[in-house]
């Protein structure tokens, strides 16, 4: 029996992780763990959980890693704490190998944990780019860490090489948000209208904002880019606007007492989720406009469902991008001016025909093959030098 463990720490983590984790579960040959920390613990932030236990996972421990604060401190600390209790986790748990996602840094705690505990590190979304964010770092050096790599593209994968990786351990699955964008069974309009309490999704006139801290650019304040969003939207008050919550890096709480205050003036309009859940997030794609924020799903994901993204800032900047992705700067005038480009008939046109970087055939079984039958079971990794 393979003991394998998954790390997950956030709603969106979790959403690309749900689907591989219940089919390696579902494997006689497989024992599954899921370690839930940081944001999944959080009251304030959904206590997501138990999504988790809704998709059905039998093994879940959490590993509370006690964040406090809303500073790079108080983060930093939180790391700290974060690698503390993965030790430990980890240390009695001993899977034979580990399973993380993306670019956190409570991931690369994580993953430090179990380096220095020598097992082997699976890593999905290596590769990739987001120059706007401490996340960029973090990744990369994840990456460093890890035994087998998942990435989301060719030039992904040949970015991971580039880094020193073993070709053979480098495999571009495609992106599983795409996979969950194509394959999972939505809900109706009806469906989910009802699972937010009777709001209006209009095709035509709904937005989704997400919008996150810029960990890494020390320019204006959270409050002032946050502000420039908001009164960019209010240039558009002939759209509701479904608003998710912002992630727990340094700056998160101010956006969402934000949005809160926001939300109170347009009642009628505005409607703040903290998680909509992997499915119900998808399904609600299906029935809006265009999304609007600095995500990495409006890069990744949103380009399969035939919309517009629109990207502000520089948060996900490199990142390989579809042709439905308007890029801006984060004046108020300049994201105003890429929602109506965004709204515009012959964008919206060009979105439904749009190809997406991001896909590939069969990810999930990929993924699922991979974990299994891909990784090595050393640690010990040669470095793979570049002729030049």
């Amino acid at each position: 029996m393979l003991k394998i463990a998954i790390i997950t720490s956030t709603r969106a983590d979790w959403g690309l992780l749900s689907r591989p984790a219940v089919a390696l579960q579902n494997r006689e040959d497989v024992h599954l763990t899921v370690l839930a920390t940081n944001m999944h613990l959080l009251p304030e932030h959904g206590h997501t959980i138990d999504e988790i236990r809704r998709d059905g996972i039998r093994d879940i421990i959490p590993v509370d890693m006690n964040v406090q604060g809303d500073d790079d401190v108080s983060r930093a600390r939180a790391m700290g704490l974060c690698l503390d209790a993965m030790a430990c986790t980890l240390g009695q748990l001993r899977p034979d190998r580990v399973v993380i996602l993306g670019d956190r840094y409570e991931i690369l705690a994580a993953a430090s944990a179990a380096a220095m505990l020598s097992i082997p590190i699976i890593h999905l979304h290596g590769g990739e780019i987001s120059e706007g964010a401490i996340d960029n770092a973090m990744r990369h050096a994840i990456t460093k860490l890890a035994s087998l790599h998942l990435v989301s593209t060719e030039d992904h994968r040949q970015r991971v090489i580039q880094m020193g990786e073993d070709p053979s351990c480098v495999i571009n699955t495609g992106a599983i948000g795409v996979a969950n964008a194509l394959e999972v069974p939505l809900m109706s309009r009806d469906e989910i209208t009802k699972s937010l309490g009777g709001f209006t999704l209009d095709p035509d006139h709904t937005f989704m904002v997400t919008y996150h801290p810029t960990t890494l650019d020390r320019g204006a304040s959270v409050e002032h880019r946050f502000a420039a969003l908001l009164q960019a939207l209010d240039r558009h008050p002939e759209y509701n606007i479904i608003i998710t919550g912002a992630n727990n890096d340094a700056g998160g709480k101010v956006i969402a007492d934000m949005t809160a205050r926001w939300q109170a003036r347009h009642p009628e309009r505005v409607m703040s989720v903290q998680s909509l859940g992997m499915k119900r997030y998808l399904s609600t794609l299906r029935h809006i406009t265009a999304v609007i924020g600095n995500s990495s799903s409006g890069i990744i994901e949103v380009p399969s469902m035939g919309i517009p993204t629109v990207d502000i800032g520089s948060r996900q900047r490199g990142r390989t991008a579809a042709d439905s992705i308007i890029h801006c700067g984060e004046a108020v005038d300049d994201i105003d001016r890429a929602i109506t480009i965004a709204i515009s008939p012959e964008t919206r046109r060009n979105a439904r025909l749009t190809d997406n970087p991001y896909y590939r055939p069969g990810t999930l079984h990929n993924i699922v093959e991979a974990i299994v039958n891909r990784c090595p079971t050393s640690t010990v990794k040669k470095f793979n030098d570049i002729k030049f």
